[in-house]
């Protein structure tokens, strides 16, 4: 028979397991509703003299590649995301167990940690996300500013790793990494607050249980971390994009993030850290509403 240690181990593994496998559908499920909303966002951020709103972005897109193309780089994100989702709950539902430990929250009670907590918790989810999220995005993002055709650099994802891999190594795979770590960092604090905060505060207020919380109000609360998540962030995304769209050796313009950030602002001036924050904040709500009703859905039919 075993030991009371192996049945906890077991019982740890288990939910880890079903937090990964949730955060995948959660991920899959944020894909298909945010794709085209994220591809009109990174052309506006990188191609400011292409595109002068959201409406013509979606129009020259859509004339020049088909409605196709605001699909593009969907593969990446496709298998990137789903992973990338995972390691964000499972991460953060290990750092919520972890602080009810600390707090001494009985076994079986709802977890009700301090908005310090949760930021926290998330603001680790984030990190450890970023290791994944940086190739992966950049990757979509060269994707989806490249035009369809004879023109196009990359013929598709794994093309597009096997360039710049042999030309640059693992550092031009993971090139933008440092905006990409801070903007997880907060990123990721903000949403999980601002989503468990909600989550929390309506457990305390109807005495139901996580499980039987509606599905419309786990979309609502969703849709607000996604609102959460983007206007706390967006700058630095802003700089993420150009670092990882910029060229490689003498073509390319920016030295590094700072560098990045000083030239958005010489020559865009403030408006140039939230071009592209239109699409962004319209996809914010419908993609992250999908997100959390996907993990929340899965992770009750899981038991």
């Amino acid at each position: 028979m075993g030991s009371p240690e192996d049945a906890s181990h077991s019982g740890g593994a288990m939910r880890a397991v079903k937090d990964c496998l949730a955060g995948s559908v959660g991920g899959i499920a944020q894909v298909f509703a945010g794709q085209p909303f994220d591809t009109i966002k990174v052309r506006m951020q990188t191609q400011p003299d292409v595109y002068r709103s959201t409406v013509d972005a979606v129009r020259k897109t859509v004339q020049n590649d088909g409605f196709s193309g605001l699909y593009k780089g969907t593969t990446t994100p496709l298998v990137g995301v789903g992973l990338c989702v995972s390691i964000q709950f499972l991460v953060m539902e290990h750092m919520k167990r972890t602080f009810a430990r600390i707090n001494g929250t009985p076994a079986g009670q709802p977890v009700q940690l301090t908005p310090l907590q949760l930021y926290a918790a998330g603001a680790t989810a984030g990190v450890a996300n970023s290791i994944v999220s940086g190739p992966v995005e950049h990757i979509r993002v060269r994707l989806q500013v490249q035009t369809a055709g004879a023109a196009a650099q990359y013929r598709g994802p794994g093309d597009c790793i096997a360039q710049i891999y042999r030309g640059h190594g693992l550092a031009g795979i993971y090139r933008g990494q440092t905006s990409t770590l801070l903007r997880e960092l907060n990123g990721y604090g903000m949403y999980f607050l601002a989503y468990e905060a909600l989550i929390q505060r309506t457990v305390r207020a109807t005495g139901r249980p996580r499980a039987e919380i509606p599905s419309s109000q786990v979309c609502l609360y969703g849709g607000a971390a996604g609102l959460a998540m983007w206007l706390t962030s967006y700058p630095i995304d802003v700089v993420k994009s150009k670092m990882q769209t910029d060229g490689f050796g003498p073509a390319r313009a920016y030295r590094g993030t700072l560098d990045c950030v000083r030239q958005t602002l010489q020559r865009e001036g403030v408006r140039g850290f939230f071009r592209g924050i239109a699409p962004c904040l319209l996809r914010a709500v419908p993609a992250n509403a999908a997100t959390f009703i996907g993990f929340e859905m899965a992770l009750r039919a899981l038991g």
